[in-house]
Parts: C-alpha cells; structure tokens; sequence
C-alpha cells in the first residue's frame, strides 16, 4: 500500500487533513497555486486564508458551531487550536486575526518533516495515488474540469460574498458605543446606532446602489447564510432591522433606551486596529460602498482597507459521490473534503479535511473506518452531504440535523441544546478510545 499522499489545496480543510497525515507518519504531497496563481477571493499567499468573515461562528456549547469546535478541539485539530491562539473579542464567537492565523498554519506546515509543498496547480488528477481533493470552492477551471470527467456530472454552484473592513481610528468614536448583545461573551462589538430617518435615508440608497456585474452569465444562485446585505434589504425595508442591522439585546449607554436600528463592527485583527461590519457582504461597486456604507453614524470618514466583493462557490454533488468515509464510490483513492464537498463554512472545511485524514492514513495502514454517527455534529454534517438526496444544497452545522434526544423531552431549547452537547462530546470521547 502506497504511504504518501497528495492534498490539492492548502486551504482550511487541505490544511487540516495534511497536518492529520504528516503527524501519523505519512509523506504528504500538499499542492498550492498559490502565490504562482490566485483567485477573485484570495488576497494572500498564506494557507487556510479565511476569505470572509474572521468568524468561526459561535463557541459554546448552545451552538452547533461551537459543539463542532470542541469536537474537533478532541480529536486534536491544528486549526482550531491556532484559532484559540489567535483569537480576538467577539462576544460568544470565535474570531481570529486572520493574518496571524494563516501565517501560523503556513509556517507549521512548511516546517513539518513529512510534507513537501509543491506551489503550482495540480490540473490532471493522478490515477496512481492517493489523493484528497480539498481545493475549495474557487476551484480552478482546469482542474473542475478534471473533476467534472472523475465524477461524470455537472457542478452545482451558489455565489458567495464578503464584507468589508475599515480601521478603528477611522470610526468616529463619539457616534459609537461598544457592547455585546446581551453583554454576553467575552470582548465587545463596535455599535453604530441609527434612528428611524437616518435607517430610511441608508435603505433607500442601499436598495438602488449600483451593483457589481458577476463575471459569469449564469443562473444566480446565492447562499442564504451568506447573502449580501443589499439583496436582504431588497426583500423589505423592515428586513434587515430583524437581520444585520436588528437593535434587540443592545442598550444605547447615552440614551439608556435601544435604537431603532445598529450595524455591528467586530474586531478583525489580534491589536484592534481593524473592524469588519457584521452582516455586511455585499456585492456593490466599490465607490457606491464607500458611498452608502459612509452614511452609517460614526462611519462618516471611514477607511475600508478592503471592499466587499462576490465570488462563485463551487461544490460536487457528494450525496450521490461519496462514502461516509468521504473517498468517491467509484474510485475508493481519491477523496474530497472541505466547502467543494458542500459542508458550509470555515468550521465544516476543517471538520471534513480533519475526517478524510484520518479515514485515509487508516485505509493506508488497513485500520478500521472512522466513521462518527449523527449524534455528533461532526457525524450529522457527514452524514448530510454523503446521504443520497434530490435537492442538494450547502448547510453548515445545526441542531436540526444531529440526532434528537430519544425519550427526553426538554422543552427550553437552551438546556435541550445543552443536553445534546454534552451526549455529543460524552460518545465522541468513546469514540476516541476505540481510534
């Protein structure tokens, strides 16, 4: 049995899964275009760049998210240990400074003894190897085509974006107030309150702000978990005062009294000088973002080091592709892992590329499957995208879809989601033991 293996992609889930090899003994082929190459989303040459928000979504363990995390956390993920290092205030999420992060994950794996770092694209598929595609959803033309022929169908699609980020000294402080909602969690949010007339002057020229054309003439599809900031308001002008911009659980500390509406700025780096908006991907032109989002109370004179931009996400169709063990059924050596897998998110990418690691270093040394059930958050987003279906489309971590609690009815959702938690970690660590 070949023991070396090639990782096409050094993002999240590509990271994760080298990093699970290289530590069990096995040599790892890890190719990267990057920085010889790039994508629209990209900004850097570093590993597992987080292209988005510099959220993990929530860490506690009333959150799918944050169950996922401490899953994760026991079964010795790289990434999510050095996002605990490189963690910055934001209430009850884990968020990062993403520089840090990344450079953190590139220097680990560029100094481990098993993995070799190949930077060029990998455009033909090796019939001859072990392979674990984790190339993402910006998966190059050429080498969706190749992939195209392995799994003989079409890609699916759906379009993505992100926000933008200014500085803090740009923020105009005296408009602001930082909080957490609910005064929750540690670390706070920058708050910038809206009354009702300047919420009305803002909806209206975010609604008829100009729009970026997308690159591609396709059918526009986008993720709702996701989905820009104008396309929201455009459902109504009250929407985004129950989404993105919703006042509830934050007091205004000058008037004592909560504000008709507020955008939220998280911490974006590890020393506080940069702040994303919360909820704010869009897909405007960068001059009417700079126009529109200037209208915010304390954002006036601010500075966006980055705009917000919209790219096409690709996955397969890995409900009827792929094992539990995430290889293809019709050809057990090649696997896939991360968002091109259609596990949404930062935390998904690295839970699948950790998963195929170890189902492939145990296939490797002819050790049983890993397989986790749907009592773990893990299991159940496993189990989601490999479950034959109809209408498959990306979803990241929920309660919805780990097993419910049989013959125990709680009706407090936080103490139920609590319960199930804690069975998720207690059969996860049995788990372990027979690993």
């Amino acid at each position: 049995m070949l023991k070396e293996v090639i990782v096409i992609g050094a993002g999240l889930a590509g990271s994760e899964a080298a990093y699970q090899l290289a530590e069990r003994g096995i040599k790892v082929k890890l190719y990267e275009m990057r920085p010889n190459g790039s994508t629209e989303a990209h900004k850097t040459e570093y590993f597992s760049e987080l292209v988005c928000s510099n959220s993990l979504g929530g860490d506690h363990l009333g959150n799918a998210s944050g169950l996922m995390k401490e899953e994760l956390r026991r079964l010795g993920s790289l990434l999510v240990k050095t996002a605990d290092e490189f963690k910055v205030p934001a209430g009850q999420a884990l968020a990062v400074d993403r520089t840090l992060f990344s450079q953190k994950i590139t220097n680990t794996l560029k100094n481990h003894e098993n993995i070799e770092i190949i930077n060029e694209e990998l455009k033909e598929i090796p019939k001859d190897k072990i392979v674990l595609i984790a190339s993402g959803p910006l998966t190059s033309e050429s080498l969706s085509e190749n992939i195209k022929k392995l799994t003989k169908g079409e890609h699916l699609y759906f379009y993505d974006a992100a926000a933008p980020i200014v500085t803090l000294s740009s923020i105009n402080l005296d408009k602001v107030y930082f909080q957490s909602r609910y005064d929750k969690g540690e670390g706070e949010y920058i708050n910038c309150p809206m009354n009702e007339d300047e919420y009305n002057k803002f909806y209206e020229n975010l609604i008829t702000a100009e729009r970026a054309p997308l690159k591609k003439f396709e059918e526009e599809k986008l993720f709702e978990g996701c989905m820009p900031v104008e396309r929201i308001a455009s459902r109504g002008i009250k929407t985004l005062l129950f989404g993105p911009l919703k006042p509830k659980g934050l007091t205004n500390p000058r008037t004592n009294s909560r504000d008709y509406a507020v955008v939220q700025l998280r911490q974006d780096d590890k020393e506080g000088k940069l702040y994303n908006l919360v909820g704010f991907q869009t897909n405007l032109k960068w001059g009417e973002q700079k126009r529109v989002f200037s209208m915010i109370p304390g954002l006036e004179n601010a500075e966006f080091v980055r705009y917000g931009v919209m790219h096409r996400n690709t996955f397969i169709n890995s409900t009827e592709l792929l094992k539990p063990t995430l290889n293809l059924k019709s050809n057990e050596n090649i696997y896939f892992a991360g968002q091109i897998t259609g596990g949404e998110g930062y935390v998904c990418a690295m839970a699948t590329g950790l998963m195929a690691g170890i189902n492939i270093y145990n296939k490797i040394m002819n050790k049983k499957e890993f397989i986790l059930e749907d009592l773990s958050a893990i299991g159940a987003i496993i189990k989601y995208i490999t479950e034959e279906k109809k209408n498959f489309q990306p979803i990241g971590p929920n309660f919805g879809m780990i097993r419910d609690l049989e013959g125990k009815r709680i009706r407090d959702k936080r103490e139920r989601y609590h319960t199930i938690s804690e069975r998720a970690l207690e059969y996860l660590d049995e788990k372990i033991k027979e690993m």
